[in-house]
């Protein structure tokens, strides 16, 4: 799979552009600021549903614009997808596959499936659990539409919960009957999410650690873990111990909600332990094992976008990744970078043809 051509219209700096693209390494080069990271964001869009960047919609119109679109065509197994997404100041976002309005947002993720690689990933490293929630989430909604369905669920009766919770603490008016209810809701719901988590855990933790070795040459011991209170309580068991507990702080303090992800370097915390280097290498191998596994179960490369990639990363390494991506495992690759010679450099190295595009205040130069 891969995007043949991209438009975007009053989207962030961009009054208007139109790209087209190459099926194996497309280049944006320029100075920080000039929009780059923007056109990945736009591609972002059109898999995903929403910038990566940023949760609100209106905020990526263009100063003194009232809309945006952004239109995509992509071969999808010699088939042609046309998909475009529109957002108009205080209107809903209107979603498009060739032509057809989604009913539900939701049916279309993981039809192009698409991995990220961006500084801001660091926050899957130094930020709460819910960042690394959302990793195993993502990856597994472009898999699985009945994941994502369950989501939603879990999350609805989660929130009916905490509601009468709060609502117990400001009438005094307990019912356990509907207590009952809801727990019994949420733990089959959780329960299978669970279930999910941990099988795709098990296949995800093995491609990660083939990735980290081969950037690292094996230099380094990481650790990737699964954390979960399911692995040592039933889940209607913790509801029911922590009833009164959950009554207090007016929230549900036990579930899958609270699933997290253990990261260490040779015994210890990568967040505490691991250089900016090291952090980088694990969030690399992090998104290409995410690759790796959404290509192992869609049977088709998903679009790999890669942000500012050689900061912090030492000549080896960047060597190392370039190879990795550039080879027959890996599809179509989008990269940014403010330094044009640098990248060239980097891919007349190791023999791959590369498509530029300069990049300078909204405006493209192929």
């Amino acid at each position: 799979m891969y995007l043949k051509q991209l438009s975007v219209i009053n989207f962030k700096n961009y009054e208007e552009a139109g790209l087209t693209f190459s099926d194996g390494v497309n280049v944006f080069t320029g100075n920080n600021g000039a929009g780059k990271t923007n056109l990945l964001d736009a591609i972002h869009y059109l898999s995903l549903c929403k910038s990566y960047f940023n949760p609100i919609d209106s905020q990526q119109i263009r100063q003194g614009a009232d809309f945006f679109i952004i239109t995509g065509d992509f071969n999808k197994n010699d088939k042609h997808e046309n998909v475009a997404c529109a957002v108009k100041r205080n209107q809903k976002k209107q979603f498009k596959r060739n032509k057809k309005d989604y009913q539900r947002l939701a049916d279309h993720i993981g039809l192009l499936p698409l991995v990220m690689v961006s500084p801001y990933d660091i926050s899957i490293i130094i930020e709460g659990s819910e960042e690394r929630r959302k990793f195993i989430d993502n990856v597994i909604s472009q898999t699985d539409n009945s994941y994502l369905d369950e989501l939603i669920t879990y999350n609805k009766i989660l929130n009916n919960r905490n509601a009468f919770l709060k609502l117990i603490a400001d009438t005094g008016r307990y019912d356990p009957a509907f207590l009952e209810i809801l727990d019994e809701q949420l733990t089959a719901s959780g329960s299978r999410i669970f279930e999910k988590r941990k099988a795709f855990m098990e296949t995800f933790t093995a491609i990660f650690n083939k990735h980290y070795q081969f950037l690292s040459d094996n230099a380094e011991q990481v650790e990737l873990i699964y954390e979960s209170q399911l692995f040592q309580h039933e889940f209607a068991g913790l509801l029911k111990k922590n009833i009164e507990k959950d009554r207090i702080i007016e929230r549900t303090g036990a579930g899958i909600h609270k699933d997290d992800l253990t990261f260490a370097i040779h015994g210890m915390p990568m967040k505490k332990f691991g250089s900016q280097g090291q952090q980088k290498s694990f969030l690399i191998a992090l998104k290409l094992a995410q690759y790796s596994f959404l290509y192992q179960q869609n049977g088709f490369k998903p679009i790999l976008l890669l942000d500012d990639i050689f900061d912090k990363l030492d000549d080896h390494r960047v060597t190392k990744l370039m190879q990795m991506i550039s080879n027959h495992d890996f599809g179509q690759v989008f990269i940014t970078d403010t330094n044009e010679s640098r990248v060239r450099q980097i891919f007349n190295n190791i023999g791959v043809a590369i498509t530029l595009f300069k990049v300078k205040g909204g405006e493209i130069d192929a």
